[in-house]
Protein backbone atom coordinates (compact mmCIF):
# COMPACT_ATOMS: atom_id res chain seq x y z
CA UNK A 1 0.00 0.00 0.00
CA UNK A 2 1.15 3.27 -0.79
CA UNK A 3 1.30 6.02 1.86
CA UNK A 4 -0.72 9.59 1.13
CA UNK A 5 2.03 11.78 0.94
CA UNK A 6 1.08 14.89 3.39
CA UNK A 7 2.23 18.37 3.90
CA UNK A 8 1.02 20.70 7.10
CA UNK A 9 0.73 24.43 7.01
CA UNK A 10 -0.27 26.37 9.98
CA UNK A 11 2.11 29.08 11.74
CA UNK A 12 1.11 28.03 15.00
CA UNK A 13 3.38 25.34 15.95
CA UNK A 14 1.32 23.70 18.87
CA UNK A 15 -1.02 23.09 16.06
CA UNK A 16 1.45 21.39 13.44
CA UNK A 17 2.83 19.32 16.01
CA UNK A 18 -0.61 17.99 17.38
CA UNK A 19 -1.58 17.08 13.43
CA UNK A 20 1.52 15.48 13.24
CA UNK A 21 0.90 13.12 16.19
CA UNK A 22 -2.52 12.49 15.15
CA UNK A 23 -1.67 11.60 11.48
CA UNK A 24 1.67 10.63 11.54
CA UNK A 25 0.49 7.68 13.15
CA UNK A 26 -1.81 6.22 10.42
CA UNK A 27 -0.36 3.21 8.41
CA UNK A 28 -1.55 4.94 5.32
CA UNK A 29 -0.15 8.25 5.76
CA UNK A 30 3.60 9.73 5.82
CA UNK A 31 4.10 13.39 6.64
CA UNK A 32 6.41 14.59 4.47
CA UNK A 33 7.03 18.38 5.46
CA UNK A 34 5.84 21.47 7.80
CA UNK A 35 5.30 24.67 6.52
CA UNK A 36 4.67 27.57 8.87
CA UNK A 37 3.66 30.02 6.14
CA UNK A 38 2.22 29.95 2.79
CA UNK A 39 5.33 31.81 1.97
CA UNK A 40 7.03 28.47 1.78
CA UNK A 41 4.41 26.20 0.42
CA UNK A 42 5.30 26.38 -3.21
CA UNK A 43 9.43 25.38 -2.45
CA UNK A 44 8.43 22.55 -0.12
CA UNK A 45 5.95 21.07 -2.41
CA UNK A 46 8.71 21.24 -4.99
CA UNK A 47 10.97 19.27 -2.90
CA UNK A 48 8.22 17.17 -0.85
CA UNK A 49 5.79 15.97 -3.46
CA UNK A 50 2.91 15.77 -1.29
CA UNK A 51 -1.04 14.10 -2.60
CA UNK A 52 -1.88 16.18 -0.35
CA UNK A 53 -1.74 19.90 1.65
CA UNK A 54 -3.87 20.77 5.35
CA UNK A 55 -3.71 24.60 4.51
CA UNK A 56 -4.55 27.02 7.37
CA UNK A 57 -6.19 29.83 6.30
CA UNK A 58 -4.82 32.83 8.70
CA UNK A 59 -0.84 32.98 8.17
CA UNK A 60 0.89 36.29 8.83
CA UNK A 61 3.39 36.63 5.55
CA UNK A 62 1.23 35.30 2.65
CA UNK A 63 -2.22 33.45 3.72
CA UNK A 64 -3.77 30.34 3.04
CA UNK A 65 -5.75 31.07 0.41
CA UNK A 66 -3.44 32.78 -1.55
CA UNK A 67 -0.99 29.82 -0.92
CA UNK A 68 -4.07 27.78 -2.20
CA UNK A 69 -4.50 29.70 -5.37
CA UNK A 70 -0.88 29.71 -5.95
CA UNK A 71 -1.04 25.48 -5.79
CA UNK A 72 -4.15 25.07 -7.61
CA UNK A 73 -2.74 27.41 -10.70
CA UNK A 74 0.28 24.40 -11.14
CA UNK A 75 -0.05 21.54 -13.08
CA UNK A 76 -0.39 18.24 -11.56
CA UNK A 77 -0.95 20.46 -8.35
CA UNK A 78 -2.35 18.64 -4.59
CA UNK A 79 -5.15 18.45 -3.56
CA UNK A 80 -5.86 21.19 -0.64
CA UNK A 81 -7.77 20.66 2.04
CA UNK A 82 -8.55 23.94 4.38
CA UNK A 83 -7.97 24.43 8.07
CA UNK A 84 -10.45 27.07 9.67
CA UNK A 85 -12.14 28.53 12.90
CA UNK A 86 -15.11 29.24 11.08
CA UNK A 87 -17.99 26.90 9.59
CA UNK A 88 -18.66 29.39 6.59
CA UNK A 89 -17.33 32.59 5.85
CA UNK A 90 -15.87 34.40 3.10
CA UNK A 91 -12.50 32.96 3.16
CA UNK A 92 -13.37 29.74 2.94
CA UNK A 93 -15.82 30.09 -0.17
CA UNK A 94 -13.10 31.40 -1.43
CA UNK A 95 -10.64 28.89 -0.69
CA UNK A 96 -13.13 26.43 -2.69
CA UNK A 97 -13.44 28.86 -5.34
CA UNK A 98 -9.79 28.32 -5.79
CA UNK A 99 -9.88 24.68 -6.07
CA UNK A 100 -9.75 23.54 -2.26
CA UNK A 101 -10.85 19.94 -2.25
CA UNK A 102 -12.85 20.97 1.39
CA UNK A 103 -12.08 22.36 4.64
CA UNK A 104 -11.99 20.82 8.22
CA UNK A 105 -12.24 22.86 11.62
CA UNK A 106 -9.34 22.94 13.44
CA UNK A 107 -11.84 21.54 16.40
CA UNK A 108 -12.48 17.87 14.39
CA UNK A 109 -11.76 14.93 15.93
CA UNK A 110 -8.73 13.72 14.88
CA UNK A 111 -10.71 10.54 13.16
CA UNK A 112 -12.26 12.61 11.05
CA UNK A 113 -9.34 14.76 9.80
CA UNK A 114 -7.82 11.80 8.54
CA UNK A 115 -10.49 10.51 7.03
CA UNK A 116 -10.66 13.69 5.27
CA UNK A 117 -7.36 13.26 4.26
CA UNK A 118 -7.87 9.30 2.92
CA UNK A 119 -11.16 11.19 0.95
CA UNK A 120 -9.46 13.78 -0.74
CA UNK A 121 -6.55 11.66 -1.59
CA UNK A 122 -9.06 9.49 -3.20
CA UNK A 123 -10.83 12.00 -5.18
CA UNK A 124 -13.76 12.82 -2.96
CA UNK A 125 -14.23 16.67 -1.68
CA UNK A 126 -14.99 16.97 1.98
CA UNK A 127 -18.43 18.48 2.30
CA UNK A 128 -21.34 16.79 3.70
CA UNK A 129 -24.58 17.85 2.58
CA UNK A 130 -24.93 19.80 5.96
CA UNK A 131 -22.05 21.68 5.11
CA UNK A 132 -22.99 22.36 1.65
CA UNK A 133 -26.09 23.91 2.43
CA UNK A 134 -24.12 26.13 5.23
CA UNK A 135 -21.98 27.21 2.70
CA UNK A 136 -24.68 27.91 -0.15
CA UNK A 137 -27.00 29.65 3.02
CA UNK A 138 -23.82 32.29 3.24
CA UNK A 139 -23.30 32.12 -0.04
CA UNK A 140 -26.43 33.71 -0.94
CA UNK A 141 -26.10 36.51 0.86
CA UNK A 142 -22.83 37.54 -0.92
CA UNK A 143 -22.57 36.17 -4.40
CA UNK A 144 -23.63 39.33 -6.99
CA UNK A 145 -26.14 39.32 -9.91
CA UNK A 146 -23.45 39.33 -12.28
CA UNK A 147 -22.01 36.04 -10.60
CA UNK A 148 -25.22 34.43 -11.50
CA UNK A 149 -25.27 35.83 -14.70
CA UNK A 150 -21.37 34.35 -15.48
CA UNK A 151 -22.38 30.98 -14.11
CA UNK A 152 -25.51 30.34 -15.91
CA UNK A 153 -23.52 31.21 -18.94
CA UNK A 154 -20.93 28.70 -18.06
CA UNK A 155 -23.34 26.05 -17.25
CA UNK A 156 -25.01 26.80 -20.43
CA UNK A 157 -22.32 24.43 -22.26
CA UNK A 158 -23.45 21.15 -20.70
CA UNK A 159 -26.24 19.02 -22.04
CA UNK A 160 -29.54 18.21 -20.18
CA UNK A 161 -27.96 14.83 -18.77
CA UNK A 162 -24.64 16.65 -17.40
CA UNK A 163 -26.74 19.33 -15.95
CA UNK A 164 -29.08 16.80 -13.69
CA UNK A 165 -25.39 15.29 -12.38
CA UNK A 166 -24.09 18.71 -11.78
CA UNK A 167 -27.29 19.63 -9.59
CA UNK A 168 -27.17 16.20 -7.93
CA UNK A 169 -23.16 17.13 -7.14
CA UNK A 170 -24.27 19.79 -6.37
CA UNK A 171 -26.92 18.80 -4.00
CA UNK A 172 -24.17 16.79 -2.14
CA UNK A 173 -24.73 13.86 -3.32
CA UNK A 174 -22.08 11.02 -3.60
CA UNK A 175 -21.68 8.80 -6.92
CA UNK A 176 -23.60 6.01 -5.93
CA UNK A 177 -26.59 8.47 -4.53
CA UNK A 178 -26.30 9.95 -7.94
CA UNK A 179 -26.36 6.73 -9.99
CA UNK A 180 -29.46 5.71 -7.99
CA UNK A 181 -31.62 8.89 -8.63
CA UNK A 182 -30.66 9.36 -12.26
CA UNK A 183 -31.01 5.41 -12.82
CA UNK A 184 -27.30 4.93 -14.51
CA UNK A 185 -24.42 2.91 -13.32
CA UNK A 186 -22.32 4.79 -10.70
CA UNK A 187 -19.28 4.46 -13.59
CA UNK A 188 -21.49 6.48 -15.78
CA UNK A 189 -22.15 9.13 -13.30
CA UNK A 190 -18.08 9.23 -13.21
CA UNK A 191 -17.93 10.01 -16.58
CA UNK A 192 -20.26 12.80 -16.84
CA UNK A 193 -18.32 14.41 -13.62
CA UNK A 194 -15.32 14.20 -15.94
CA UNK A 195 -16.94 15.87 -18.45
CA UNK A 196 -18.43 18.43 -16.56
CA UNK A 197 -15.12 19.09 -14.96
CA UNK A 198 -13.60 19.85 -18.17
CA UNK A 199 -16.25 21.23 -19.88
CA UNK A 200 -16.95 23.92 -17.00
CA UNK A 201 -12.79 23.99 -16.58
CA UNK A 202 -13.17 23.01 -12.95
CA UNK A 203 -10.61 21.66 -10.41
CA UNK A 204 -13.00 19.57 -8.33
CA UNK A 205 -16.84 18.79 -7.45
CA UNK A 206 -16.44 21.22 -4.89
CA UNK A 207 -16.25 23.65 -7.69
CA UNK A 208 -19.26 22.23 -9.58
CA UNK A 209 -21.82 22.55 -6.23
CA UNK A 210 -20.68 26.28 -5.74
CA UNK A 211 -21.26 27.12 -9.97
CA UNK A 212 -24.37 25.15 -10.17
CA UNK A 213 -25.67 27.25 -6.99
CA UNK A 214 -24.66 30.53 -7.84
CA UNK A 215 -26.25 29.72 -11.17
CA UNK A 216 -29.63 29.46 -9.30
CA UNK A 217 -29.94 25.78 -10.26
CA UNK A 218 -30.25 24.54 -6.60
CA UNK A 219 -33.26 26.96 -5.33
CA UNK A 220 -35.80 24.55 -6.04
CA UNK A 221 -34.03 22.07 -4.07
CA UNK A 222 -33.99 23.84 -0.99
CA UNK A 223 -29.87 23.68 -0.42
CA UNK A 224 -29.80 27.05 0.59
CA UNK A 225 -32.76 26.45 3.36
CA UNK A 226 -32.62 25.25 6.95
Amino acid sequence: MTAIRLLLVDDDPLVRAGLSFMLGGADDVEIVGEAADGEEVEALVDRTRPDVVLMDIRMPVVDGLTATERLRGRAEAPQVVVLTTFHADEQVLRALRAGAAGFVLKDTPPAEILDAVRRVAAGDPVLSPAVTRRLMKHAAGTAADTRRARARTRVAALNEREREVAVAVGRGLANAAIASELFMSVATVKTHVSRILAKLDLDNRVQVALLVYDAGLLDEEGVGGD
